[in-house]
């Protein structure tokens, strides 16, 4: 039902969701704050975010069930030529914007892209998932081992995948690395499928667009070569993405807990 709702119309019930789980969660709200600080940032210059959070749960229900709404693109030139070079391409996206449409933007252009995923928690939510972000083209890979042969498989056939490297990995399947000069367990998958593929690693988001009007798909190339040393490699993904996430800091995920310790750990 929410699915045939105007975008527009979503983003203002969300942006209302966004301010009540702020001032309702002081736990939200101390980590929103710290993350933002962390970054250098002032509470009035990330306040869009908190409105944006909440866009980002009230608009899935149209990008996982509606039509995909409107999209535009900055940079697409670095995507048809890496393309070209038939070596498959790596996306890095950080939690900015909205990084469901950034997927379903290049899908419903460019051709196939599988990306990395977790699996939901619960058992009986699962196939709701996994089925709401099937589209043409647009593919899902768990983070399991299996899913990691499913990316280099799509990445050897000249295809795109996709990755969100500011996201906590699983214990064994990082490294730390300063992520705004804090240690962040950060994930050295993105740099090993480069590197044993040669695909071209691209940065990509996805902007949101005020409203309701879609959304605008920003690409940065990567600069220089993916470094060996997992430590290296994943402290220059990081250095990216802050790149990226200020260049618009009021569409961040900045009440996501970037900085806890993975499961398993001791």
């Amino acid at each position: 039902m929410l699915a045939v709702l105007p975008l527009s119309l979503l983003h203002v019930v969300g942006a209302t969701l966004g301010w009540l789980t702020f001032l309702a969660s002081p736990t939200y709200r101390r980590r929103f704050l710290a993350n933002a600080r962390q970054a250098g940032y002032r509470f009035p210059q990330v306040r869009g975010a908190v409105a944006g959070a909440g866009r980002l749960i009230a608009e899935a229900p149209r990008l996982w069930f509606g039509v995909t709404p409107a999209v535009q693109w900055s940079g697409e030139q670095l995507i048809e030529e890496a393309l070209a070079r038939g070596r498959g391409i790596v996306f890095l996206t950080p939690h900015l914007g909205c990084f469901e449409a950034t997927a379903q933007g290049y899908a419903a252009r460019f051709g196939p892209i599988t990306v990395l995923y977790r699996p939901a928690r619960k058992p009986w939510l699962r196939p709701l998932v996994d089925q709401s972000r099937a589209r043409p083209n647009l593919f899902t890979a768990p983070t399991t081992l299996a899913g990691v042969k499913q990316m280099l498989k799509a990445l050897q056939a000249g295809q795109a995948v996709g990755l969100l490297p500011d996201q906590v990995p699983p214990q064994g399947l990082g490294v730390w690395a300063p992520f705004f000069g804090e240690p962040a367990y950060t994930m050295t998958l993105s740099a090993r499928l480069a590197r044993q593929t040669g695909a071209q690693v691209l940065l990509a988001w996805g902007e949101r667009l005020a409203w309701g009007r879609g959304y605008r798909i920003h690409l940065r190339a990567w600069e220089g070569d993916v470094p060996v040393a997992p430590e290296a490699a994943a402290s220059q993904v990081n250095a990216r993405m802050e790149a990226l996430i200020r260049e618009c800091p009021s569409q961040y995920l900045w009440g996501y807990a970037r900085y806890k310790t993975p499961r398993g750990t001791a």
